[in-house]
């Protein structure tokens, strides 16, 4: 892999893929410490980076290639980037995705014009049944990171970064690895025309599947996490052998770093994140000391997550810096507890959102009932004002 096939990449996917914002944020800045700028790969049509690298093999299959067709497995970005571009091309595409998909990432793929087909219980199920299609009918199976072209594809980003910081400062790229296309491609692209900049890798926990190719690792232990697009055992035989070669440091970032920098890009910079897409961000507040006054690009890779997940980690959130707290207390079972309660909490200047009002519950006693109120608040401060003022009332309070 070399610039010159990054720039050729470049030339194919002109005007078929956005050319995505580079964009310097204040408020982040101030909050990690770094001089921090937001590569927006989430602004992309299908919400990812991964057209790129899609668009880029696609556009370099041979006729005879396209009257046979693609095939993909994925249950993500890569599908869709796929399905989108096979369409754009008028090739055929069949994506193959796990049996238990869920059903908004199916009607998704299948809006761009592919054909989805649902086998196997896990993403190396669904991989063999691609590859089963693709001996089967001789359709080209398009690879989701272990390929020069998809790499080169995905290595525009770096370009377009070097374009719009220009001669300006930079001192590192912050880039999500799963299987390693993307960091492979833009290490390939900055180290080239900026070899002092430092290109960082992040994985999520329990996911450190690149670093244990490397031998820095012990072996991914799995498990549930909200960056499933990162959470890759095993990455590429390719990308492992240039991120040995040009990237400068892989850290690994936690659950919560990852739930935190979605709720970041919301609330701050008004940008939905999936958790791969955030782990970039999420690395920065993870560790400052490491990008403390760094002029630090972020690649958001990606901003498919799902709404009921995106309330929940938002929810959470609230939660976490005190300006949605759970109170449960106990008051005598009388008349006008419940208005006397709603109007201390009103003379607070906080909103009640949720109201539960129980008189069966072990450990109450008879006459009493157990009140539980969720109640939106300024910041913690306020919720602790809240809490003296009902305690000062005669209430037992207790924050949940």
């Amino acid at each position: 892999m070399t610039l010159a096939d990054v720039q050729a990449a470049a030339e194919t996917i002109r005007g078929s893929v956005r050319l995505t914002p580079t964009t310097p944020s204040e408020t982040l800045s101030a909050i990690t410490g770094a001089h921090v700028a937001l590569k927006l790969e989430n602004l992309q049509f299908t919400g990812a980076f991964k057209e790129r690298g899609a668009r880029n093999f696609l556009a370099r299959l041979s006729a005879a290639d396209r009257i046979r067709g693609v095939v993909a497995a994925s249950a993500g970005n890569h599908a869709q980037g796929v399905a989108h571009h096979a369409h754009l091309l008028g090739i055929a595409a069949t994506i193959v995705m796990p049996a238990d998909t869920p059903f908004t990432k199916v009607t998704n793929t299948a809006y761009h014009g592919a054909h989805v087909v649902l086998e196997g219980a896990d993403y190396p199920g669904a991989f063999g049944g691609a590859q089963r299609i693709a001996a089967e009918t001789g359709a080209t199976l398009v690879p989701a990171f272990d390929d020069p072209l998809v790499i080169a594809g995905q290595g525009t980003i770096g370009l377009e970064i070097l374009d719009r910081i220009g001669a300006g400062a930079l001192d590192a790229v912050v880039v999500p690895i799963g299987g390693g296309g993307l960091i492979s491609g833009i290490a390939v692209a900055v180290k080239a025309l900026r070899p002092t900049v430092r290109i960082i890798g992040v994985q999520a926990e329990g996911y450190a599947g690149m670093l244990h190719a490397l031998d820095r690792a012990p072996a991914p232990e799995g498990g549930p996490t909200i960056a499933e697009g990162i959470a890759v055992a095993d990455p590429g035989a390719l990308t492992r052998g240039i991120v040995d070669a040009l990237v400068d440091d892989i850290v690994v970032v936690s659950e919560q770093r990852i739930e935190e920098a979605i709720a970041l890009g919301a609330e701050i910079e008004k940008t939905i994140l999936e958790g791969a897409g955030a782990a970039g961000l999420a690395a920065l507040l993870e560790y400052p000391a490491l990008f403390h006054d760094q002029h630090t690009v972020v690649v958001l890779s990606g901003g498919n997550i799902d709404a009921r997940m995106l309330s929940s980690v938002l929810l959470r959130a609230l939660a976490r810096s005190g300006r949605l707290v759970r109170l449960q207390i106990e008051l005598p079972d009388r008349p006008g507890m419940l208005a006397l309660v709603a109007e201390i909490v009103g003379g607070a200047r906080a909103n009640i959102v949720d109201v539960e009002h129980r008189r069966d519950l072990p450990g109450v006693a008879l006459k009493s009932v157990r009140l539980d109120l969720s109640v939106e608040t300024r910041d913690r401060a306020h919720a602790d004002e809240i809490v003296n003022a009902l305690v000062t009332g005669g209430f037992r309070v207790e924050v949940v």
